[in-house]
């Protein structure tokens, strides 16, 4: 389909953003990578005014890594999260989740901003920053401010950013124990039916902690502190995971769709997620 009509700004710095944010109030949209707002307009699911592309607003296109948190800006492509070796040193879990977002072409343009800022309970990157505490940065007419990725999301497309806030950052402490991302979709390019992000500290052969978030099993993605804290203690072995699986289905909320009715959703969750859990323990 063909969006319905607006107006297109490309303003050259972030005052300009705000500027006309604050001048269009409701009607206007920013873009980063277009790959969550476009659809949405060509499908007339969204109608956006005001489209401000920010392409040419400079300082959102940096990976800064730092000795306790890596900081990466909203503008930042998911090939950048791919191509980049020293992240993929530090945090590798956000390398193997760019690597499972949709196509090459979708990660060239897509961005850590738009995916995260969208409020899309789809998309891979909402899940994986709460398991790993992010915070994303926002800016607007009253100035700068850190919402955590726990906190973010209240419903589907529904985010505490405000209208006429712009996403800039997002904070990550940097990562510690072992990592990973497991996604099951129908096909290659597809949105998860289920996808789990597990973190895993240990001391000796006992965790210490762990953070579970899944995504697509709701409409916000779940962070799970039940599901986390079920193997806090434990050597990971069956019946922690079993717990932890238990813990994370009494947290999620599938609805029937085209991937599935739900009781498949909650069966494809626990799989995903016993598999997150285990490599992630095998890699502590």
């Amino acid at each position: 389909m063909i969006p319905a009509a607006f107006e297109y700004h490309r303003p050259k710095d972030m005052a300009g953003v705000l500027s006309i944010l604050q001048e269009h109030g409701d009607d206007a949209r920013v873009m980063a990578g277009g790959h969550s707002l476009i659809p949405m307009m060509k499908l007339r699911m969204a109608e956006v005014p005001h489209l401000i592309d920010l392409q040419d607003v400079g300082g959102m296109s940096d990976i800064e890594i730092g000795s306790d948190s890596i900081r990466i800006g909203a503008m930042v492509t998911q090939h950048d999260i791919i191509d980049n070796d020293a992240l993929a040193q530090a945090a590798p879990i956000l390398r193997e989740a760019a690597l499972q977002i949709a196509d090459p072409q979708v990660r060239y343009m897509g961005t850590v901003g738009g995916n995260v800022a969208n409020g899309d309970p789809g998309n891979d990157m909402p899940g994986l920053m709460q398991c790993l505490n992010a915070t994303f940065t926002v800016v607007g007419s009253d100035g700068e401010r850190e919402i955590p990725a726990r906190e973010f999301y209240e419903a589907a497309y529904m985010t505490a950013r405000e209208d006429d806030e712009v996403l800039t950052a997002v904070t990550i402490p940097m990562p510690q124990g072992g990592h990973a991302y497991e996604k099951q979709k129908r096909k290659i390019g597809d949105y998860a039916t289920a996808a789990a992000a597990v973190q895993i500290v240990k001391d000796g052969a006992t965790c210490v902690s762990a953070s579970i978030a899944m995504t697509n099993l709701s409409d916000t993605p779940v962070y799970s502190e039940a599901a986390g804290s079920a193997l806090v203690g434990t050597s990971v072995d069956d019946a922690a995971i079993k717990a932890a699986m238990a813990a994370m289905l009494d947290d999620i909320d599938p609805t029937e769709d085209n991937r599935g009715p739900v009781a498949f959703k909650k069966h494809v969750a626990g799989v995903i997620l016993r598999r997150a859990i285990e490599r992630a323990w095998s890699r502590t």
